[in-house]
């Protein structure tokens, strides 16, 4: 079960990748991270060059899914390829939120271990609202949990 724990804060670690219409908020995002003393590994894309977002989604879930680190934040354009890439590796729970209320549901009923964000519907001031509630949102399990463990075809 994946879980912030306040000591943990300090050992925390995500991946972050996304395509070119993530490309301008990923720096942003990242040093945000970083401000919160969170380590960041930055899977790409490093440019606004056109790209095929699989190629970031994949390598943020192999990091995500191997335990290399806690959590995923995935940015695209509506956050659904990036959503649905994830999603197709079994260890991985990629919740796709546009607000705050989003981002702690996902944490909170759907144990998320990646955060997918449209960066073109939502501000820079809501992707960071958005990645903060999913950190500071703890799995609620529970009745929740059993739901969790239904998710996974094997």
């Amino acid at each position: 079960m994946f879980s912030f724990e306040p000591q943990e804060m300090n050992n925390l670690q995500f991946a972050v990748g996304g395509d070119h219409a993530g490309f301008d908020y990923k720096d942003s995002l990242i040093q945000y991270l970083k401000d919160l003393h969170i380590g960041v590994k930055d899977c790409g894309t490093y440019s606004a060059d056109s790209v095929d977002y699989p190629d970031f989604a994949h390598p943020v879930a192999d990091a995500v899914e191997s335990g290399e680190v806690a959590y995923g934040l995935l940015l695209c354009g509506s956050a659904n390829g990036v959503a649905i890439t994830a999603n197709k590796h079994q260890g991985i729970r990629a919740g796709l939120a546009w607000n705050v209320e989003v981002a702690k549901l996902v944490r909170q009923h759907n144990n998320a271990n990646v955060l997918c964000l449209p960066v073109r519907f939502i501000s820079l001031d809501e992707a960071k609202a958005c990645l903060k509630a999913f950190i500071d949102t703890d799995f609620e399990g529970g009745r929740h949990q059993g739901r969790v463990n239904k998710i996974a075809c094997s």
